[in-house]
């Protein structure tokens, strides 16, 4: 899967975001939540661990913000994601809030910053989940470290248990 494009960054801003996606590389690997965790071009791409389709979390920069996002090329693992909210009644951005605060993001912030997911088919037909990150990417500091890192280990935590991302055998 490829990730999204996005513009050319100035050179010191670059620099500092690579950095941050390396801090986040670490963090998220040592989480062991994800099949594989690969640094791409200023973006991250962690594998969904067992879904029945082909799956992946990123973190990266798109319109000079940074978000996290889950991207799919299947249509039907989208559709059971959004069969199993339609059933439920539950809104992502509450099941988004409810694993920002259980893996601590109230220390780095308000979850309430996190909380608009949008829903699309992108140019390159992946069905996306994504939310704007409140990060500041003239003042990359430890905090938006821990803040990217948490944000992807909370949108694993949140969708994992969604539709057939999880297979029954590994449930």
């Amino acid at each position: 899967m490829s990730p999204p494009a996005s513009s050319p960054l100035a050179p010191d801003i670059a620099a500092r975001w690579d950095s941050l996606l390396d801090h986040v590389a670490g963090k998220v690997r040592s989480a062991g939540v994800f099949a594989e965790v690969t640094r791409l071009e200023h973006a991250l791409e962690a594998g969904a661990k067992a879904s029945a389709a082909p799956a992946s979390y990123r973190l990266f920069l798109d319109a000079g913000r940074a978000w996290v996002a889950l991207f799919t090329a299947d249509r039907y693992l989208s559709q059971s994601i959004e069969q199993d909210l339609v059933h439920t009644g539950d809104k992502l951005p509450e099941l988004l809030e409810e694993e920002l605060v259980d893996l601590g993001f109230l220390g780095l912030g308000n979850p309430s910053a996190l909380l608009g997911v949008e829903h699309f088919r992108d140019p390159q037909k992946f069905f996306t989940f994504r939310t704007p990150l409140p990060i500041d990417l003239n003042q990359l500091e430890k905090n938006a470290q821990e803040s990217a890192a948490v944000a992807l280990l909370a949108y694993e935590a949140c969708f994992r248990r969604l539709g057939d991302m999880e297979t029954n055998e590994n449930q």
